[in-house]
């Protein structure tokens, strides 16, 4: 059975910035833009129109106004799931994001074009092989992990693996969580022990207490 595309609204200030994403994204075999804008208030009028699954949106145009666009989204239309591109010195907004439940995912603006894409596709196959996740409200992006700059050797998407690993979660639910595939996941385990220099769950959570990258409960 032939299956059906994902639909992704791209909303970001600058139309470079939305070549970039496309060029990079035009070639997958479950990817369809169809909504593509500079504007937010002409979005939010696009949405009321078209379906959409994914918006993906410079994190500014979803904070501006004090984060009205993204609220609006939120209450609008509960079901699309908002990923934020940001760039460096914008974590706090990132994280105000995070703790309110605003945000399914966030990427780095100059994260290389492979990573940005890789990490795209991922969370389009998942929605794609999940069908039902389409009539669920979106994850609470409180389980995201923070922008941290102390913990820079580590990824983001590693410390979102560590606090998930943390909370017992296995490689399965780590990728249902992240929208990723299980190799995926233990990729990310074994990079996770090569840098944190620990061979075992313990010895890493051990690690993360003590560098704070997890809440001890």
């Amino acid at each position: 059975m032939k299956r059906k595309k994902i639909r992704m609204a791209i909303a970001e200030d600058h139309q470079t910035v939305i070549d970039g994403v496309l060029s990079m994204l035009h070639k997958h075999e479950y990817f369809k833009a169809v909504i593509i804008t500079t504007n937010p208030q002409e979005l939010l009028r696009q949405m009321a129109c078209t379906p959409v699954d994914i918006l993906f949106a410079d994190i500014t145009m979803l904070y501006r106004n004090g984060h009205e666009l993204a609220n609006q989204v939120k209450e609008l239309f509960p079901r699309v799931k908002m990923v934020a591109l940001f760039e460096k010195g914008q974590n706090n907004i990132v994280n105000t994001m995070i703790e309110e439940g605003t945000l399914t995912g966030y990427i780095l603006k100059n994260t290389d074009k492979h990573t940005l894409t890789k990490e795209l596709e991922n969370m389009i196959e998942h929605i794609y092989t999940n069908d039902k996740s389409l009539k669920e409200k979106p994850t609470p992006a409180v389980r995201l992990r923070k922008v941290t700059p102390e913990t820079s050797h580590l990824t983001e998407r590693e410390l979102e693996v560590i606090r998930l690993i943390e909370q017992e979660y296995s490689n399965k639910q780590i990728a249902e969580r992240l929208f990723i595939s299980e190799r995926t996941v233990e990729t990310h385990r074994k990079n996770i022990f090569r840098k944190t220099k620990t061979n075992s769950v313990i010895g890493l959570i051990k690690y993360a207490y003590e560098h704070k990258l997890v809440n001890i409960r």
